[in-house]
């Protein structure tokens, strides 16, 4: 049987809640809209669920075509409106890296700082703001290396949104995506060159509806996955994309057995 894709996740703001589209067009910056926008503190650093978890539970409604962002948040309430930018670049790094960013003109940080109960700016980064640049603009679990993790922690299953990756897959051997890296992945119309391990962090032990530790998925890691091929604690691999195209839940993920010369990009 192929293996095929189960489920698209994309955060339109980081560290907020998730969106599952049915389909998505995978470009060479990934999916034009993932990680639009993301929030830093009073010293310009970049704000995650490390540090507040139940940020998860405001959920976006971005429109990358009309520019119309509506964040819900818990108790019910909707902030929403066409999204305005500053002129002025906003000099900011995420990760040691300089990310073209600026700020979001309207309610949305209000509202956001009033619910972290800290001072937050609500940033619009120019062209997304993915963990490793364009290195990491697409990014791969398989439902099967979520199952073998689950017993290693004693869980019936894990949900897979804990681990926030773009494409979630079914068919394969647990970890069998860690095989593909170095290599091509045609997933969809679209193929992907994988480049390495995505290495856990305490993000992974929350729920993924409230934010709240649940599952120590780092411990079950260290005791059978505690080094990957390119970081520690791994748990699927992240990629660059080579080939754009539209991919669909349902669409075939097929390894490439020959290297691929890929023209598209520089």
């Amino acid at each position: 049987m192929a293996a095929r894709v189960v489920r698209i996740s994309i955060a339109p703001v980081k560290s907020l809640g998730l969106v599952h589209p049915d389909e998505v067009e995978l470009g060479e910056r990934g999916v034009a809209g993932n990680r639009r926008f993301w929030l830093v503190d009073r010293d310009r650093r970049l704000v995650n669920n490390k540090r507040n978890g139940p940020l998860v539970r405001i959920r976006p409604d971005w429109d990358e075509q009309t520019r119309e962002l509506a964040l819900t948040f818990p108790d019910g309430t909707r902030v929403a409106g066409k999204v305005e930018l500053d002129a002025e670049p906003f000099e900011v790094e995420m990760y040691g890296y300089s990310l073209a960013s600026r700020r979001v003109l309207g309610p949305w940080q209000e509202a956001i700082s009033s619910y972290a109960g800290e001072p937050l700016t609500f940033l619009w980064a120019e062209a997304g703001a993915p963990d490793r640049l364009y290195a990491g603009s697409a990014s791969v679990v398989s439902r099967e290396s979520l199952a073998r993790l689950a017993e290693e922690a004693g869980e019936d299953e894990l949900d897979g949104r804990r681990f926030r990756m773009l494409f979630e897959i079914a068919g394969v051997r647990a970890h069998e995506e860690d095989e593909w890296q170095g290599t091509y992945v045609r997933v969809g119309e679209a193929t992907i060159k994988v480049n390495g391990d995505v290495g856990r962090c305490a993000v992974t032990t929350h729920d993924p509806d409230t934010g709240i530790p649940t599952v120590d998925t780092l411990k079950a890691l260290a005791r059978y996955r505690r080094e990957g091929r390119t970081e520690p604690l791994p748990l699927g691999v992240y990629a660059s994309v080579v080939v754009p195209g539209r991919v669909h839940v349902g669409d075939e993920v097929v390894p490439m057995q020959e290297r691929l010369i890929a023209t598209s990009l520089s």
